[in-house]
Order: structure tokens, then C-alpha cells, then sequence
């Protein structure tokens, strides 16, 4: 087992493998986090934090954001004609349940785990390859949903109310898996050896800003409320969450082009899966780079030119066009902001969560108020 050692005016957090040369893991981090890695230990630790704790969490978030898009696809089954819904009710269905993330936020998830273990030039890689399960779980919701919908009449239910079943019984099965196989924090990961556990922590607190020492949950709670830049981030989270809420009207808003059912399914897929593609590409062009404030506002630009164009033409091929450069433009750039939270806003642990949760708690408010 390798051992770990320490010169006397090494800071705790350099990691140093037993026949190498004392000299830091990786050098020259500082407020920009441009600091390049050069020890194997950490080449390797990172690319198995990327084969154990990133496809769990990919998983578990694909599965939500599929099971959450099933009202919107099953209101092209006929819900809410056999519900005599309204649409008023509908989007109060679609709100509510932001209320209930809202309640749930604090303390953070996912988020808050990758930023356990991932330094500012990985985390928003990550972060956007973690919210690609979003985008591909809105997008496969509507070629799942074809088959399902076949089941219909299946013990005398409705294909849309089994869309429902399916979808929500697999989801709690993983989210109940997921309390035994998630970390809490590096240096208690199952996963990893003692020294890549003190790897993966020391790492983290290197790469750190203004690093200060753990602290209570409430002194946490009041670091990142007096920090103006949490708000201003969470002023830029909240208006991005907003923009994106227009998933949940998606499949409708593609009925409108004319075609029939299946076929309207489908079309909803490509523009996620384009959206995917690029904002996989922003984040890691924006942790290459180390900018954000240029990579978020090309992003914004394109999202404001497609739904310009989509309300400007009755023409179906510009339309479908508009559709999938605004989807492309709102979802770009989540992930860039996201992780300049967690590199800005880090300087503690508890900091970090309540931050990471903050932003996201604020920002789910938009989705509530936007139908």
C-alpha cells in the first residue's frame, strides 16, 4: 500500500506516493483553479471517481427526470380528457411540484457530492455530464412512451396510467439502492483505499478559495447568506430555471407542428439529444478555458434567437429549427453555472451545501410561478 508522507512545511492537503519526489500533487492553484495535474495518483483517482460515483448518480438522476416528464407526454394519450382536466389544472399539476422540491432542497444532493470529490476545472464537466441524464431522460421520455402507450387496455388501464406505474416503481427501487451505495463524503468512500481517500480529500481542500475550517451548519447557513455573490448567482440559476421550464409544455408545443401522435413523440427526442451533445461541449470548453460570464451569455443568446424565431413563423421546418435552438441555448449553460457556485462559494463544507442547495432551491421557484 502506498504511504503517505509529509515534509514539515508541506501543507496537510499535498499528497505525496511513496518513491516520488515531495513536491505537490499539482502546482500553481490559485483564485483562477488553472492548476495542471501531474501525479498518476490523482490522474488515476480521478478517472475512477468518474467509473463509480458519477454513473450512480447519472442513473438515479436519469430515472427522475423521466419519471417527472410522464404527465407531459401522457397529456398526448388523453389525460386529460379522461380526467376532465382543464388546462389551468394541468399546469397546476405540472407546478406543484416544485413545491415539494422547494421543501426538499436543503440539505443538498447531487451536487453537493460531485463537489466533494471533483476540483473547479473538473466539477462543471461533470456537473453537465450529471444533467445530461436530465436532458436525455426528457428526451427519451417520448420514444418510451410510444411503447408504453401500446399497453393500453392491459388489465383494463389506460397506456398513459401505465407510463405512470412503470416509471414510478423503478425510480423507487433506485432511490432506495442509492442510500447504500452513495458516499458522504471522501474520506468514508467504500470505493476508495485509504490513501485515495485522503487523496480525494486533500485535493478538494487544496483547490479550495480562501479555505477556512469546517464550521456548524448554522455558522455555514450564515457564511453563504452574507456572501453577495451567492445572490448573484442565484439571480442568474433562477432566471436560466425559469427559461427552461418550457420542458414541461414541450410535446405540446411539437403537437402544434401537425403530426400525429408517435410521430410527435419522437420529435421531441433530437432537440435534447443536440442540447446534450452541446452542453457536455460548453463545460468542458469552460473549465478548459477557466471563463464562464462569455460561455453563459452565447449560450442565453442562441436560447432568446430560437424562441424569437419559434413565435415569428408559421413555417414547420424553421419552427421545429426554433425549437431545437432554444432548447439547445437553455440548457448549455447549467452546468457553467452551477459549478462557478461550487468554486466560488466553497470556502467551508457546510458553505458549500447550503450554497449549492441554495441556488437550486431559489432557482425551482421559477418553474412554479412560469405557466
Amino acid at each position: 500500500m502506498a504511504l503517505i508522507e509529509l515534509k514539515e512545511d508541506t501543507p496537510a492537503c499535498d499528497h505525496v506516493e511513496k518513491g516520488e519526489s515531495l513536491e505537490p500533487v499539482a502546482s500553481n492553484f490559485g483564485h483562477t483553479g488553472t492548476g495542471k495535474k501531474v501525479s498518476p495518483a490523482e490522474i488515476k483517482l480521478v478517472r475512477r471517481l468518474d467509473w463509480t460515483i458519477l454513473p450512480v448518480l447519472w442513473v438515479m438522476y436519469w430515472f427522475n427526470y423521466l419519471d417527472r416528464n410522464a404527465i407531459t407526454v401522457a397529456r398526448l394519450d388523453g389525460m386529460d380528457e379522461e380526467l376532465n382536466m382543464t388546462s389551468t389544472e394541468y399546469q397546476t399539476c405540472v407546478s406543484i411540484l416544485f413545491v415539494g422540491y422547494i421543501l426538499g432542497q436543503i440539505p443538498s444532493r447531487a451536487l453537493y457530492i460531485l463537489a466533494m470529490f471533483y476540483d473547479r476545472q473538473e466539477i462543471a464537466t461533470r456537473i453537465s455530464i450529471l444533467f445530461s441524464a436530465n436532458i436525455c431522460g426528457t428526451a427519451f421520455a417520448g420514444l418510451i412512451a410510444i411503447g408504453v402507450f401500446q399497453m393500453e387496455q392491459l388489465a383494463g388501464l389506460s397506456g398513459w396510467r401505465w407510463l405512470f406505474i412503470i416509471q414510478g416503481v423503478i425510480t423507487f427501487v433506485i432511490s432506495i439502492a442509492s442510500i447504500f451505495i452513495l458516499p458522504n463524503e471522501p474520506l468514508n468512500t467504500r470505493c476508495l483505499s485509504e490513501d485515495d481517500q485522503r487523496l480525494a480529500h486533500a485535493r478538494v481542500a487544496r483547490d479550495t478559495v480562501e479555505l477556512e475550517d469546517n464550521t456548524s451548519t448554522w455558522a455555514g447557513l450564515l457564511q453563504a447568506t452574507r456572501d453577495p455573490r451567492l445572490w448573484v448567482l442565484v439571480c442568474c440559476q433562477h432566471c436560466h430555471m425559469a427559461a427552461s421550464n418550457f420542458k414541461n409544455f414541450f410535446p405540446t408545443i411539437v403537437e402544434t407542428l401537425g403530426f400525429d401522435r408517435n410521430v410527435t413523440l419522437a420529435l421531441t427526442c433530437p432537440p435534447y439529444l443536440i442540447s446534450g451533445v452541446i452542453s457536455v461541449t460548453c463545460a468542458a470548453s469552460s473549465g478548459c478555458f477557466n471563463e464562464r460570464v462569455w460561455h453563459i451569455t452565447i449560450a442565453k443568446a442562441i436560447a432568446v434567437f430560437g424562441f424569437v424565431l419559434a413565435c415569428s413563423t408559421l413555417n414547420t421546418g424553421a419552427r421545429y429549427f426554433a425549437m431545437c435552438a432554444f432548447a439547445t441555448g437553455v440548457y448549455a449553460c447549467n452546468s457553467v453555472i452551477l459549478g462557478w457556485v461550487s468554486s466560488t462559494c466553497g470556502q467551508t463544507r457546510e458553505k458549500k451545501a447550503v450554497s449549492l442547495a441554495s441556488v437550486d432551491t431559489i432557482a425551482t421557484i421559477g418553474p412554479i410561478y412560469t405557466p
